[in-house]
């Protein structure tokens, strides 16, 4: 087993240990999804998800991704996410462009799917929102 498959065999069993519902109060519940990715500095950082009522969310990858930066480092090699139903699921729309926004290097950033997939944040990223902005930008000089 080559190091890259035992990393992502421990990224998949962080998010699974966190990807446990637990409520917290009658309008918040914690830990529908859970993530780990494996920054470029070869760390670990995990988050899960709060859910709350008036839309009040926040993903796992908010989570991890903040605990990441709080290091200083801002670069993503690999991120799973898995759902408490233990399917591993792709970022959200929200969260890809928060990964591309905090560093331009995170399209290279390996997203770990469900039967063995792995895409780059950029195979699903269609359109960013800072080149769609940018474009507004020129069209209304």
């Amino acid at each position: 087993m080559n190091d890259k498959y035992k990393k992502y065999k421990q990224l998949i069993e962080l998010a699974t240990n966190l990807s446990v519902a637990k409520e917290l109060t009658k309008e918040a519940t914690a830990g529908y999804a859970g993530t780990a990715l494996l920054a470029s500095n070869g760390e670990i950082y995990t988050g899960k998800s709060l859910t709350g009522i008036c839309s009040i969310a926040f993903c796992g990858e908010v989570g991890a991704v903040l605990s990441m930066l709080k290091d200083g480092i801002s670069e993503i090699e690999a991120i799973v996410t898995v759902s408490n139903d233990r399917k591993l699921m792709p970022p959200c729309g929200r969260c890809r462009e928060m990964m591309y926004q905090v560093d331009r290097k995170n399209l290279k950033t390996k997203l770990l799917l469900e039967n063995g997939r792995v895409v780059t944040l950029n195979d699903l990223f269609p359109e960013r929102a800072q080149e769609l902005w940018e474009t507004l930008q020129e069209d209304s000089s």
